[in-house]
């Protein structure tokens, strides 16, 4: 890190540093963060989940594969039928709030990421 000059302006503390210093600071920050999240036993996602679903790929297909479950496997643990949850899969149904609520339930996931 460069020199911090500490300044004070209307009796308030101020330290002026170079931008990329500051920036380094935030990024800093923001690691600790996550590995505090990560040692918290947060949940992370697998670089190939990721990519596939920046990728534009149907999420519950994608949890579902990472879980390492069938369509089948899916649809029984929500009640759901087969071909229901295949046609949210292929993205021929929205699905219903309730379908897709037992859904991110049973790959334990939240709603928010099957959007």
């Amino acid at each position: 890190m460069a020199d911090i000059n500490r300044i004070t302006i209307e009796g308030k503390g101020y330290v002026l540093m170079p931008e990329a210093d500051y920036e380094n600071l935030l990024d800093i920050a923001e690691a600790r963060a996550v590995k505090a999240r990560i040692d918290a036993s947060e949940e992370t996602w697998p670089d190939s989940v990721v990519k596939a679903l920046v990728d534009g790929e149907n999420a519950v297909r994608v949890f579902r594969k990472h879980r390492g479950m069938t369509i089948a496997d899916l649809a029984s643990k929500t009640g759901l039928s087969q071909p229901y949850v295949s046609e949210i899969e292929t993205g021929k149904k929205a699905g219903s709030f309730d379908a897709l609520k037992a859904i991110a339930g049973a790959l334990m996931i939240s709603l928010d990421d099957l959007s």
